[in-house]
C-alpha cells in the first residue's frame, strides 16, 4: 500500500517504521524544516547538544519510548542522569526526588498526613483500575483521602499550574496515570533530542521511507474516481495524522458531524516556555527541576536549570535554563514579547538567586504552543476520538489519545504504533 503519514514528531516516525517493515511505500509530510515535533529542539554554533523547545525527558519506565531505540541500535546513546527535583515550604525548597525524600518534607506535616500521604502513594502504584477513578475528580478524590493539608500543600498547586481554571474538572486517572507510571530517574538523549529526532529520521530514509520536510498540507479529501484519499492532491491508499485535533478537523472536514464534533470540543492547554543561556548558574544549590508554587507569586509554573541533568560543557560552558508554563488560550503570554515575558519573569530568578543580574542572561529563545496538554474531564474516555475514522483509510493518532496516559513521547511512540497495527 501507499501511506501517507502527516507529522514528523515520535508517534508519526514511529508508525512509518512499522509501516515500512511491514513492506508498504510511507512517505511522511512535516510542515517544519526539521523532525522530532513537540520534542524538537534547537542548537547555538558553539553548543555540542541541542536544548529542546519544550523541556523534556525520559523515565527509566518508559518501555515504548526505549523499545523503539533499542530496536533503532540507539540504547549506547540514552543515558540517566541523577538530578535533584525540589519541593517549595515555608520559603525553602525541599529534595523530592524519592520515597525517602518525600516522607521527610515537612510541608506535609506529620504523623497522620505522612501515613495517608504513603497510603495514597501506594495505593495509586499498585491500582490498575483507572476507570473507577475517572468517574471523580483528582479534586475530590484527593481532598477525601489524602487530606486537605497533603492536597493543598502537594496536590492542588499541580493541578492549577496544569489545568489552571479547569483544575476542579480534571479525573483522578488522570493523576493515577503520574504515579502509576513514573519513576524517579530521568533520561536524556547523547546530543539532545533533536539528535535523536535526526538520527530516527536518518533510519527511516535509510530503509525507503520518504521524508518532506518544510510540507504544509492544506486538505485531505476522499478521491470518488480512485476510492483513494487525496492528500493536497497526491493519491494515497491510506493516511495517518499525527495533528492536534482542531487541525485534524480543518484537514479533513468531510468527516461525519459527530466525529468532528467530537474532535472540536476536546479541551487543551497551551504553554510558553523560555528558555535562557545564563553566564552563571541559577541554583547555588545545584537543583535541576524547582516545582513551582504559583500561589507564592511566582509567574511560571516550572524552572528547570537543564546544565543541573547534563553538563554545562555540552554547551560551550553556558548554563542552560527553562522557565515554563501550561497556559489557556489567549493568556496574555501568547501575545507577549519574548523581552516583555523576560521583564515579567527577572523578579522571580532573583527569588531563586539574589545574586542573579539582568546581565548574567546571554540569550533567551520564547517558543509556544496552542497544543500541549489535554485535559481528561471525568468519563474522558468516552471522549477519545477513534484511531480509524469513519472515513476509510483514514487514521488520526494524537496525544488526545494517549489517555490515560499523560502526554509524552513515550506514549506518543505507542499510539503511532497501535496505529500502524491497524492500518498493517
Amino acid at each position: 500500500m501507499k501511506i501517507a503519514i502527516l507529522g514528523a514528531g515520535y508517534g508519526g516516525m514511529s508508525a512509518a517504521w512499522d509501516l515500512k517493515k511491514a513492506g508498504h511505500d510511507v512517505t511522511i509530510f512535516e510542515s517544519a524544516g526539521y523532525a522530532g515535533g513537540l520534542a524538537s529542539g534547537f542548537k547555538e554554533p558553539h553548543w555540542n547538544w541541542s536544548v529542546e523547545k519544550f523541556y523534556h525527558h525520559w523515565f527509566q519506565s518508559d518501555s515504548e519510548m526505549l523499545g523503539i531505540i533499542r530496536e533503532l541500535g540507539l540504547e549506547d546513546k540514552v543515558i540517566f542522569p541523577r538530578p535533584l527535583t525540589v519541593m517549595y515550604h515555608n520559603k525553602k525548597w525541599y529534595p523530592f526526588d524519592s520515597i525517602l525524600n518525600a516522607l521527610r518534607f515537612p510541608g506535609l506535616g506529620f504523623g497522620l498526613n505522612k501515613i495517608r500521604f504513603g497510603f495514597v502513594g501506594l495505593f495509586l502504584r499498585i491500582t490498575k483500575n483507572w476507570q473507577a477513578l475517572e468517574k471523580v475528580t483528582a479534586h475530590e478524590w484527593m481532598l477525601k483521602y489524602a487530606g486537605k493539608q497533603v492536597y493543598e500543600q502537594m496536590w492542588q498547586p499541580l493541578l492549577i499550574g496544569k489545568f489552571a481554571s479547569f483544575y476542579k474538572d480534571v479525573n483522578m486517572a488522570w493523576l493515577w496515570a503520574r504515579m502509576h507510571a513514573r519513576t524517579t530517574r530521568l533520561g536524556t538523549f547523547e546530543g539532545g533530542f533533536q539528535k535523536f529526532a535526526d538520527l530516527f529520521a536518518e533510519k527511516l530514509r535509510e530503509k525507503g521511507v520518504e521524508i518532506r520536510l518544510g510540507m504544509s498540507i492544506k486538505s485531505i479529501k476522499k478521491d470518488q474516481a480512485s476510492g483513494r484519499l487525496s492528500v493536497d492532491g497526491e493519491l494515497f491508499d491510506k493516511v495517518l495524522v499525527t495533528t492536534s485535533p482542531n487541525l485534524m478537523a480543518k484537514l479533513c472536514p468531510e468527516l461525519p458531524e459527530s466525529y468532528l464534533k467530537g474532535l472540536l470540543e476536546l479541551k487543551s492547554m497551551g504553554a510558553v516556555v523560555m528558555t535562557l543561556s545564563l553566564k552563571h548558574s541559577l541554583s547555588k544549590d545545584g537543583y535541576y527541576w524547582f516545582n513551582v508554587p504559583k500561589e507564592q507569586g511566582y509567574p511560571f509554573l516550572a524552572l528547570v536549570e537543564h546544565t543541573n541533568f547534563v553538563s554545562k560543557e555540552n554547551f560551550g560552558g553556558d548554563h542552560i535554563v527553562y522557565a515554563g508554563d501550561y497556559l489557556e488560550l489567549g493568556h496574555e503570554y501568547f501575545d507577549m514579547t519574548d523581552e516583555q515575558l523576560l521583564e515579567r519573569f527577572i523578579p522571580a530568578f532573583e527569588k531563586f538567586n539574589p545574586e542573579f543580574k539582568r546581565d548574567w542572561v546571554k540569550k533567551i529563545w520564547v517558543h509556544k504552543t496552542n497544543y500541549a496538554q489535554p485535559v481528561p474531564l471525568v468519563g474522558h474516555s468516552k471522549n477519545i476520538p477513534a484511531i480509524q475514522t469513519p472515513i476509510e483509510g483514514l487514521y488520526f493518532a494524537s496525544m488526545s489519545q494517549v489517555y490515560p496516559w499523560d502526554r509524552g513521547t513515550n506514549f506518543a511512540v505507542e499510539i503511532g504504533r497501535k496505529a500502524a497495527r491497524l492500518m498493517k
